[in-house]
């Protein structure tokens, strides 16, 4: 194995954060289905997709260098949303969460002088501002819109988080 043994620990829990993550969005996504908005639910279906990739990219990882990935069954998601802001800060609070995992994963990785980690893991760093980005500037949507959804669901309609980037996720 060319990783240390905290890492492959450490992003053991990534992997169910990220799966968690990927199934809390899906239940997202349902929220707005049954409230008839479909491209608010179609945004958070995609997050989901996005996650699931995330939580493979550290299975692969783990598998490349010679380490167990361990596949862990889920929490209760939550299903209930008070509103679609409800909803929304809900995603930016489990990105906040994710950010604060994925420094924990780069500070391990630098205390054992795990090179291999620590460049994998930076992918992730850039990722995380991102996805903060992204939740925080739907959040704002949703209050300025100040009840209109139909102004919301055209907002995500052309949202592109990933506008100019090559390869997406």
């Amino acid at each position: 194995m060319i990783i240390h043994e905290r890492s492959v620990e450490a992003m053991n829990d990534q992997i169910l954060s990220e799966f968690f993550a990927s199934a809390q969005y899906v239940a997202i996504a349902v929220y707005f289905d049954e409230d008839g908005l479909p491209d608010l639910a179609q945004f958070f279906y995609r997050q989901a997709e996005e996650e699931r990739t995330h939580a493979m990219k550290f299975v692969h990882f783990l598998l490349e260098t010679g380490a167990k990935p361990i596949i862990p069954g889920l929490p209760a998601i939550r299903n209930e949303f008070e509103s679609a802001a409800d909803a929304v800060q809900f995603a930016l609070d489990q990105e906040m969460t994710v950010t604060n995992q994925i420094n924990n994963l780069v500070r391990i990785a630098v205390e054992e002088n795990d090179f291999t980690s620590n460049n994998f893991l930076q992918w992730f760093v850039e990722e995380q501002v991102e996805e903060i980005d992204t939740m925080t500037t739907l959040l704002q949507t949703i209050q300025h819109a100040a009840g209109n959804m139909l102004f919301v669901e055209d907002f995500v309609r052309r949202f592109d988080p990933h506008e100019g980037e090559d390869g997406g996720e």
